[in-house]
């Protein structure tokens, strides 16, 4: 990996990255990624003395938001690394520890660098301080006649805390890589569409999300596998729905473009025009059919929720309209 990112770095200083743009969520184009692509040959030897051979490629990018929060970590980590050093050597005073042995100083240094993940990015300077004091031996008044004693009291102190830019600029220079690898074919999936394939793979954890706590999957007890692969693909049309609905009235969004409000009850006023499923679900949670007996059980009245129209706008921009919901109120209103 160091001598691929060596390579992609000695290729943008000459141009020589391909660049993939992609839309931001605000309506704008942004970089994606850039980077260049390599091919390499693996082989696994199989039980019968064979081996099977096979060429792939390695795209190698480089994201500027990954290299972004790279350096805010970074950054971070060099910050309290240094608050921590200073926290080692107070200034003398009452409850102070201080630092007396050269080696536990040491010590506490490296300990902090290490935790801090930034050996080598802190020049830090310290020196060794003794204090004497001259006290009288015995006790009562001194005089001339009586013998000083002379006290040490010797700490280790940091002076100064300062960053050098030569290991810092070569180690932020590789941030924001990552490599990639696919045996699709240049014209099958170019670089810049691996890009945007990559940035699309959330869509594909959303799923396992929605199967493991939306319709939760799991646990399950059960002793066979027959009930478990059932269970499995019941769930599995559940999760189905929910992606095509979402799928369904996020294009029919934004082919107008508009988007949708009410859907965010902690800010009535937000607007989306990606709502998911699950707000869509929770939209319609108050709808209701009410029916009211008698003590013989004879039904005296029954009543469907109207609609509001936020509710009717869903259902049209989902191609279901709003017809037949009144005509079914009207049935049960009639009856």
């Amino acid at each position: 990996m160091a001598d691929w990112i060596t390579e992609g770095i000695r290729k943008d200083r000459a141009s020589e990255l391909v660049r993939s743009f992609r839309g931001h969520h605000r309506e704008q184009t942004v970089l994606a990624a850039e980077g260049y692509e390599c091919k390499r040959s693996g082989g696994l030897e199989d039980g019968a003395g064979g081996k099977t051979a096979w060429s792939e490629r390695v795209l190698v990018l480089r994201s500027p938001m990954h290299a972004a929060q790279q350096t805010a970590g970074l950054e971070k980590r060099l910050a309290t690394a240094a608050t921590k050093l200073a926290a080692l050597t107070p200034a003398r005073g009452r409850g102070k520890r201080q630092m007396t042995d050269e080696g536990m100083f040491v010590e506490a240094m490296d300990n902090v660098l290490k935790e801090q993940r930034v050996e080598g990015l802190l020049r830090i300077d310290w020196e060794r301080q003794i204090e004497r004091r001259t006290h009288d031996v015995g006790r009562g008044r001194g005089s001339a006649t009586r013998a000083p004693r002379v006290i040490e009291h010797l700490r280790y102190h940091i002076t100064h805390i300062t960053r050098p830019d030569g290991p810092i600029a070569a180690l932020s220079a590789g941030f924001g890589w990552q490599a990639f690898v696919t045996n699709a074919t240049p014209e099958r999936l170019s670089l810049a569409e691996a890009v945007l394939c990559d940035r699309n793979a959330y869509r594909v954890e959303r799923i396992f999300h929605r199967l493991k706590s939306r319709v939760h999957i799991a646990p399950w007890f059960v002793k066979q596998d027959d009930p478990s692969e059932g269970l499995t693909y019941l769930l599995t049309l559940g999760v189905r729905v929910l992606t095509v609905t979402e799928c369904v009235l996020r294009r029919a969004l934004a082919q107008e473009p508009t988007t949708l409000p009410g859907l965010h009850p902690e800010n009535k006023r937000t607007r989306t025009g990606t709502p998911t499923a699950e707000r869509l679900l929770h939209a319609f949670a108050g709808v209701s059919l009410t029916i009211i007996q008698s003590a013989t059980g004879e039904e005296i009245l029954r009543r469907m929720t109207p609609l509001s129209g936020g509710q009717e706008t869903i259902l049209q921009r989902l191609g279901l309209g709003t017809q037949l919901y009144r005509q079914l109120a009207i049935q049960n209103m009639g009856s």
